[in-house]
């Protein structure tokens, strides 16, 4: 059965894969990863509910050698057994969000395939898809309740080091909070590409509908180009 909630508010708790140590350690030992891990463990304390099991999965499953794409999210899904530490994905069995369900939509419009038989993209972080959330905390039921503990300094850090390190890569930024994170990126070296949110409030609408968008083909013709096997969406 899948552990839907965090239990502990150790972050050597939490595996990452060696190659993330040096953006990941630093930031523990410092004032703000100190008052983040206080924070949660006042939290669990006071009887809170919060999500995902695993705040660090991704880059448990996804070591930062074999990042070729990074798709950023914002928050954990905020409802009961969905968060799985995985930026839109959720664990076998559970029912894809709306947000995801878009996201499904629009793989099937743009590069087709076999439709999915359920909603984990731990498939995709296999293949070198970083699915990161920019707050990897959330409280059962309140969107955001974790943003600005602390979350967001190691976040930044962890985009700043897929810019900065290793080859060139695709970010894929859907939506206008995932947008503020451009200045962390090399546009000239990387694919940056940008969408509406896939939320049902915002993957129709301008300026740039996420359903329409192109994006999954784009990142495999740009891989491609560059003798890399396509990601199987």
């Amino acid at each position: 059965m899948f552990d839907e909630r965090l239990t502990l508010a150790n972050a050597d708790a939490w595996p990452v894969r060696p190659g993330w140590a040096p953006v990941v350690a630093p930031f523990w030992q410092s004032g703000v990863g100190q008052g983040l891990q206080a924070f949660l463990a006042q939290r669990l304390a006071a009887g809170a509910v919060v999500y995902p099991p695993e705040p660090l999965r991704a880059l448990a499953l996804t070591d930062p050698a074999e990042v070729r794409v990074v798709i950023l999210g914002q928050d954990p899904y905020h409802g009961a057994g969905q968060a799985e530490g995985l930026a839109f994905s959720v664990a076998p069995g559970v029912a894809p969000p709306p947000s995801l369900r878009n996201i499904q939509a629009e793989i099937q419009r743009d590069v087709g395939g076999p439709a999915p038989t359920n909603g984990s993209l731990v498939r995709w972080a296999e293949q070198g898809v970083l699915l990161l959330n920019t707050c990897l905390t959330v409280e059962d039921g309140q969107p955001a309740s974790h943003a600005g503990q602390g979350w967001e300094v190691l976040t930044d850090a962890l985009i700043r080091h897929c810019s900065d390190a290793g080859g060139e890569k695709a970010f894929l930024l859907w939506g206008a909070h995932a947008q503020k994170k451009s200045p962390l990126l090399d546009g000239d070296r990387h694919l940056v590409l940008c969408a509406n949110h896939p939320s049902p409030l915002s993957a129709r609408r301008g300026p740039v509908p996420f359903i329409g968008c192109g994006h999954f083909g784009a990142v495999n013709a740009w891989l491609s180009a560059r003798h890399q096997p396509p990601i199987r969406w």
